[in-house]
């Protein structure tokens, strides 16, 4: 039976509190989701230079937008608590990486890694992450098909994961189309969907149409403060997410040649002349 893989893309929906990312591990263990995953980036390299002095309104007052962007950041500490808490859920976690510093600190826990959508044209960093993991998941979103392209041939990934990088991604934008498109060009890579529009039918039709892993980001609740809350999917529809998948699993069968199931044989007695 087909089991895609679901990852609650928690990111930096904690808003710097590992309560808060408990909290959503909780949520995705209650879901069945099979993975969780943060984020893990270096500020100082990450913020280019043009936005680190830009003032924010935060939770923690108005700041240059570095030291937001540090408050956010989980770090050792962070870090080992949170894979501490997990070690006997039926749960794995890991990250998606920006830069090298961040693939080095996360090759320590040796979980699979993720390049987002924005960094699959730094193939200095996918190679790199490459060599410091079993299992590279890189998404497509904002990418033309030539970045792509180079990307996958670089670095060699286990998944691809087709993205709209819109928060939150406009229905008619989704090109579902594309991911036929991925596995006929990628047959020997596992294809994905990572979603960021509303609602959750379009990422049921991803999985019908084959996609092996899906990606939707989780919040506590979409009003939170923070980027991205208002493209997550919140505890009670993440449920719904992941038995809808569940369901479409059971209900791909193995295709052809048709035969008659107990069920129906029951029906073609009584019918059937």
């Amino acid at each position: 039976m087909k089991k895609t893989k679901i990852i609650a893309e928690i990111g930096i929906n904690h808003n710097g509190s590992v309560e808060i990312a408990k909290r959503l591990i909780d949520a995705s263990i209650i879901s069945g989701c099979n993975f969780a995953k943060f984020q893990k980036r270096t500020p100082d390299i990450c913020v280019p230079e043009h936005q680190k002095s830009k003032l924010r309104e935060t939770p923690w007052g108005t700041i240059p937008y570095i030291e937001y962007k540090k408050k956010i950041e989980f770090e050792k500490e962070e870090y080992d608590e949170l894979y501490e808490y997990v070690r006997n859920k039926p749960i794995e976690i890991f990250a998606s990486v920006w830069d090298k510093p961040s693939v080095d600190f996360m090759s320590q826990y040796a979980s699979p890694l993720k390049i987002g959508s924005a960094l699959i044209n730094d193939i200095g960093l996918c190679k790199h992450a490459r060599d410091n993991t079993d299992l590279l998941i890189i998404s497509t979103g904002m990418s033309t098909e030539e970045e792509i392209e180079k990307c996958i041939k670089a670095c060699n990934p286990d998944v691809v994961m087709h993205t709209n990088s819109t928060y939150p991604s406009p229905v008619e934008e989704l090109n579902l189309e594309y991911i036929n498109w991925l596995k006929q060009k990628w047959p020997n890579v596992e294809i994905g969907y990572s979603g960021h529009e509303y609602g959750l039918v379009t990422t049921f039709a991803a999985v019908a149409m084959g996609c092996s892993w899906v990606e939707r980001h989780l919040t506590l609740e979409r009003t939170m403060w923070g980027s991205d809350h208002i493209a997550s999917v919140e505890p009670q529809g993440f449920m719904k997410l992941v038995k809808g998948i569940r369901d479409i699993d059971r209900a791909m069968g193995t295709g052809g040649p048709r035969v008659c199931l107990e069920g129906e044989m029951k029906k073609r007695e009584s019918l059937r002349k």
